[in-house]
């Protein structure tokens, strides 16, 4: 990523005085998106994407109480104390090296991953990404220190989420994720439901455990992958919500490298249970599940194809469509199938990012 413009500083700096939700609800994806354009070429295009996001936006909310080392988990999941919360994550990265802050809170927030529909995890993801590849410059902690005070903020249990101890791999075990009995209303209300949805349980623990970090980090990209294949079945079902059952993992797996490996299976339990909790609170009641031919598979009488990796113009085209979209969701969901689509050559990869062109509502 080229950041010695110092556009994607600058439209930092410009997002923190902002708040890190609006309309009540809403989460501010600013710093997501601009460290994405930014990140795939698009820097010249930031500015003036972030003067229309920035007209939803609001300004930061009001300090309340100062949390501290002795008050901070009666603060926790409060959202009334974002602020509090911010302010206190930037002292901390005042006094010590980020990573050293991030290793100490990060099993102390992975419980509640699902907190403001993911978006918290999702934007410590993207300010990890920048902070390991492109430098440690203020505006780039600073991110840090939002990212994670929101976490705090919005700090949102699943509740007894059962650890992976089956057999599948996570392909067949998302798949295999019921949909919860009412699929209306927010987010809070969906996952409220996953305790009396039936075959939740089974399902959650379908998933193979991990034998070691290294293994939790492989099982954590196949997570990532199937989420962005399934995307490209049932993108249509919720075209913006089913997105965090992708980027939300695969915003652990961009952070796992700099987490000390004893936080792996866990990070791998935590993104797994969020992806297949997103997949139940929106998919389809009745998905189509794909059978993909085997290579060199007869169907009738001709040969079926097997699709051919994508090509690094491909990938290039695929983030042109989004950024020239407009819409921050479209924006994440390719930045996520990119890496997969790069990682894995799964050509489902840049049909998800297809779909979300095509069924999210672009910006105005």
């Amino acid at each position: 990523m080229d950041t010695t413009s110092g556009t994607l500083d600058e439209a930092l700096e410009r997002l923190h005085a902002r708040g890190p939700e609006f309309h009540g609800y809403l989460s501010n994806h600013g710093p997501m998106a601009v460290e994405a354009l930014v990140r795939h070429g698009r820097a010249a295009s930031v500015h003036r994407w972030l003067d229309h996001y920035e007209t939803k936006l609001e300004d930061r909310p009001p300090a309340d109480t100062a949390v501290t080392e002795a008050n901070w988990r009666e603060a926790l999941g409060d959202p009334r104390r974002v602020t509090d919360w911010t302010a206190f994550m930037a002292r901390q990265l005042a006094d010590r090296p980020w990573r050293e802050v991030l290793a100490e809170w990060w099993p102390r927030l992975l419980p509640g991953i699902a907190g403001a529909a993911t978006h918290p995890v999702i934007r410590v993801g993207h300010a990890v990404r920048t902070l390991t590849e492109d430098g440690e410059e203020e505006p780039r902690v600073a991110e840090l220190a939002h990212a994670l005070g929101y976490w705090a903020a919005r700090h949102l249990p699943l509740g007894e989420v059962p650890p992976p101890a089956g057999q599948d791999g996570p392909e067949a075990a998302l798949w295999d994720v019921p949909p919860v009995p009412e699929q209306e209303g927010g987010i809070r209300q969906r996952l409220a439901q996953l305790a009396r949805t039936p075959g939740w349980p089974g399902a959650a623990a379908a998933l193979r455990p991990a034998a070691g970090p290294a293994d939790a980090r492989a099982l954590l990209a196949e997570v990532v992958a199937a989420a962005t294949a399934r995307y490209a079945v049932d993108a249509a079902a919720e075209p913006v919500m089913l997105v965090h059952a992708a980027t939300a993992p695969n915003a652990v797996l961009r952070t796992l490298p700099v987490l000390p490996e004893h936080l792996w299976v866990p990070s791998l339990h935590a993104a797994w249970a969020a992806s297949a909790a997103v997949t139940a609170a929106y998919a389809p009641r009745h998905p189509e599940r794909p059978q993909p031919a085997a290579p060199g598979a007869a169907d009738g009488h001709r040969e079926v194809a097997v699709p051919a990796a994508p090509s690094a113009d491909a990938l290039a085209d695929a983030f042109e469509r989004a950024a020239a979209h407009g819409d921050e969701h479209a924006i994440k969901l390719t930045d996520t199938a990119l890496d997969v689509a790069a990682a894995t050559g799964r050509p489902e990869a840049l049909r998800a990012a297809d779909q979300a062109v095509r069924l999210i509502p672009p910006e105005d």
